[in-house]
């Protein structure tokens, strides 16, 4: 709404400035009492249409440069000794959009133009032509056009970049503070909550081994410890991911080795196992470690294969990435953000992660991630 309100206003003041130019220009043609012929008539359109052209400044600066250029000479050889003043705005609003060889050879040819426009005009002689176009455009006032032109642009591009360098900077922090809250949630509340799930898993196990009858109050307790840890699980990776692109998991697996292997790479996906739901959180991390294995074997492994191995078990996603790069223990590369992320992705959810290279060669990423099944 303010927007347009500016826009609106912006538009009003450029035909302003327009119907001004062109006025200033009319009352000084018509101070040199030129007679009504039609060269004349002629001169008095250019200097009608050099002023009015400025309205549209601002949003075709390149052709209204042009065509007040063209306007100064046209009515410089019509004999109107008028200043290029519509020519200067021009110069001015071209150099703030940013179009400055254009406007540089533009003015070159302009300035050039004139001592031929006004010799042309048959009322000087050479001297007095070079003289009157010196008159009707200085060469500092075209500089000081140009070079406010300049800095205005400068100034609005430093405050855009401004601008932009805040929103960056507030949303690095939120993503900053998500993490940390992740981190605290999983520091705090994993390991509680992993002991009352085990320790009622536990008991409900050593009661029906005994042939007890098993509380219902202990299998409240095993329930919520599940309950709790699957929506603990699911809080930590709202908190991680920033909600930019919809959720991916297992079933978006095989786009993945299919893009790895458009960009070269040699890639093949073997699923092993009974397939089985597993949960959201599960198979979002177990794309992540696929995207980010394949991500970091095209981009610094040097391999020409690839394989994914995805294995449904009772009770864990087991998933294995393997390349044929020149990684060795020898010159095992440091952990970047990448292994980093992987690594508290699984961590966050139970699981375990290993990524190494291989003795043979070439580098291995393991995941096994556990399943809740219920009982």
């Amino acid at each position: 709404m303010n927007k347009g309100r500016f826009r609106v206003r912006a538009g009003a003041r450029d035909w302003l400035i327009a119907v001004g130019v062109a006025a200033a220009l009319l009352v000084t043609g018509l101070s040199g009492q030129h007679s009504a012929t039609g060269l004349g008539l002629l001169g008095y359109v250019l200097l009608a249409v050099g002023g009015l052209a400025l309205a549209a400044g601002r949003r075709a600066p390149v052709a209204v440069l042009a065509v007040t250029g063209l306007c100064a000479v046209g009515y410089q050889a019509a004999g109107f000794d008028v200043a290029a003043v519509a020519f200067l705005f021009a110069v001015y609003a071209a150099m703030r959009a940013g179009h400055r060889i254009v406007t540089v050879v533009t003015s070159v040819a302009v300035l050039a133009s004139l001592p031929l426009a006004a010799l042309a005009s048959g009322l000087h002689d050479t001297g007095e032509a070079f003289a009157q176009a010196r008159g009707a455009l200085q060469i500092a006032w075209l500089i000081a056009a140009g070079a406010a032109g300049e800095a205005l642009r400068q100034a609005e591009q430093r405050a855009d970049e401004a601008e932009r360098t805040r929103e960056e900077t507030a949303r690095r922090r939120a993503d900053e503070e998500r993490l940390h809250i992740a981190r605290e949630l999983h520091d705090s509340l994993t390991h509680q909550i992993s002991v009352i799930k085990v320790q009622s898993e536990a008991a409900v196990h050593v009661a029906r081994k005994r042939g007890e009858e098993v509380p219902e109050a202990l299998l409240a307790i095993r329930e919520a410890g599940r309950e709790a840890s699957r929506e603990l699980r699911a809080t930590l990776e709202a908190l991680r991911d920033d909600d930019t692109t919809p959720p991916h998991g297992l079933d978006h697996v095989t786009e993945l080795v299919e893009r790895a292997g458009r960009s070269g790479l040699e890639a093949t996906l073997t699923i092993e196992g009974r397939r089985h739901d597993v949960p959201t959180a599960v198979g979002r991390t177990a794309y992540r470690v696929v995207q980010e294995s394949l991500t970091n074997i095209a981009r610094h492994a040097d391999a020409g294969t690839a394989s994914v191995h995805i294995d449904y078990r009772p009770d864990t996603l087991a998933i294995r990435i393997d390349d044929d790069g020149k990684a060795t223990p020898d010159s095992a590369p440091e952990p970047g953000i990448g292994l980093l992320g992987m690594r508290e992705r699984v961590t966050a959810l139970g699981g375990r992660l290993r990524a190494e290279p291989r003795s043979e060669g070439g580098f291995t990423v393991q995941a096994e991630l556990p399943v809740e099944r219920a009982s």
